[in-house]
């Protein structure tokens, strides 16, 4: 698919502003996004005016935006990275493309700049097979194929939920790792796009991600907030909850997630000793998480995302809220963002 055959009525491109001069990265993206409709919100803790180059079809919310839309007792759902799940909860369109404000487009191995928005609407609109997996990768791809042995009954697969892009330079690694590993840097650009299958976990970043709003809006929650969460993404889990929260809704709603294409070049930002420092429970956390995610079964009776949004908020509460305050603090979140996007998408 080429930018051309987009339907770029269909697609939101949302940016959350945790920098104020967002100059240098709208003009870097300008030849890809030009023609679509921008949403960009402001972190509520951004003091400075934001700064927006001329050209762009863009509307920004700031933090009195958010209070006249869910209230100023919920507008505290919406800080920090997590200013980009308002423009989730507000737009209109069918597909959404979530890029960070500190990534620029990346060059493919021949040197062209990577269409990042293309690439991502493509995986969306085109099946996933989490049921099966291909040993070609992507079997709709041009070039690629199902291959010898693949069941022709599976063949027309399933609707893709998320498309979950990687990154060059700055790998999204945490905090330990990357301050073990100061100097390391991933150049490696591997093209293929993939369907994850169905029932494994994986740790989805917010960075360079798509997905189908019509299909699974209410499943991209900001629920699991950290008690010195920070403003770098190694500080942060909001992101690795929600997608395994989205991984196994779409797994309960029978829809497939992929990852792969396409890349972003990754600036570099932040400090992983200095955050190593802080009060950082993310690791923990995880570990928790795993085996609750193992063993979740959704009811049968969930059939709609928000009623499977809601159900995973009592196990939650259930399982992990006496592990500790965040799960529990995570389970009402979860809550409040479905009550919020009911008013918000039935009064429009």
């Amino acid at each position: 698919m080429s930018s051309a055959e987009i339907n770029k009525n269909e697609v939101d491109i949302v940016i959350g502003a945790l920098n104020a001069d967002l100059t240098q990265f709208l003009t870097s993206w300008r030849p890809f996004f030009s023609g679509f409709h921008l949403i960009v919100v402001k972190d509520p803790e951004l003091k400075e005016e934001l700064n927006i180059p001329e050209g762009f079809d863009v509307d920004v919310y700031s933090k009195t935006d958010m209070e006249k839309v869910v209230g100023a007792s919920n507008s505290t759902m919406f800080s920090g990275y997590s200013c980009r799940y308002f423009g989730y909860l507000i737009s209109k369109k069918k597909y959404i493309v979530s890029i960070d404000d500190d990534c620029v487009p990346a060059k493919d191995p021949k040197g062209f700049l990577v269409d990042a928005v293309t690439q991502h609407v493509t995986n969306l609109e085109n099946p996933a097979t989490p049921l099966f997996f291909n040993t070609l990768y992507d079997p709709y791809r041009e070039g690629a194929d199902f291959v010898r042995g693949y069941p022709f009954s599976l063949r027309s697969g399933v609707p893709c939920a998320a498309s979950c892009g990687l990154w060059l330079n700055l790998a999204d690694l945490d905090a330990p790792t990357q301050a073990l590993k100061t100097e390391q840097r991933n150049t490696s650009y591997v093209d293929a796009v993939m369907t994850v299958p169905a029932k494994a976990m994986l740790p989805i970043s917010g960075i360079n991600i798509a997905f189908n709003r019509e299909l699974v809006g209410p499943a991209l929650v900001p629920a699991l907030r950290l008690a010195g969460e920070g403003k770098v993404r190694w500080e942060t889990l909001e992101d690795v909850w929600c997608g395994m929260c989205l991984k196994h809704i779409s797994d309960h709603l029978g829809y497939g997630v992929k990852t792969g294409l396409p890349y972003v070049w990754r600036n570099e930002r932040g400090d992983a000793v200095e955050s190593l420092r802080k009060k950082w429970e993310g690791m923990k956390l995880m570990e928790k998480s795993v085996p609750f995610f193992e063993s979740l079964k959704l009811p049968e009776t969930a059939l709609k995302v928000e009623d499977c949004v809601i159900e995973l908020a009592k196990a939650v509460k259930e399982q992990l809220g006496s592990d500790d305050p965040a799960f529990t603090q995570a389970a009402d979140a979860m809550v409040k963002w479905i009550q919020l996007w009911n008013s918000v998408n039935s009064s429009s």
